[in-house]
């Protein structure tokens, strides 16, 4: 017993990665589905949902399932939404001018502008 080495482990070398290599941490895989939108795709949609009839007409398809990404979905949803918000307030604010007299006292207003040019 008085001859026994005490146990040693076996020298390893510390593991370096090859140079050049980094380690990116794994992105997680998202379906097609729920890709979220870049600025840019935001900044697209607005422009093509600002065409007049045909920005309407795609916001109707991509808003009732004209696409398979919820993202672009709400998207088109919302927008929609906005559209019906200011068409409401405008035709309101019509509605009260014409009740009130206000489009009366505008062109009252206008003709009474001396020409200047």
């Amino acid at each position: 017993m008085a001859n026994q080495t005490p146990y040693q482990q076996p020298y390893q070398q510390p593991y370096q990665q090859p140079y050049g290599a980094y380690a990116y941490p794994q992105q997680p895989v998202i379906p097609e589905e729920y890709r979220p939108i870049t600025m840019w795709g935001y900044f697209g949609y607005s422009l093509l949902f600002a065409i007049p009839l045909i920005g309407f007409i795609m916001i109707c398809v991509f808003s009732f399932g004209g696409t398979r990404n919820i993202n672009v979905r709400n998207f088109a949803r919302s927008f929609f939404c906005g559209l019906l918000i200011a068409l409401v307030l405008i035709v309101l604010i019509g509605v009260l001018m014409a009740a009130t007299g206000g489009f009366a006292a505008i062109a009252d207003f206008l003709s009474n502008l001396p020409y200047s040019y």
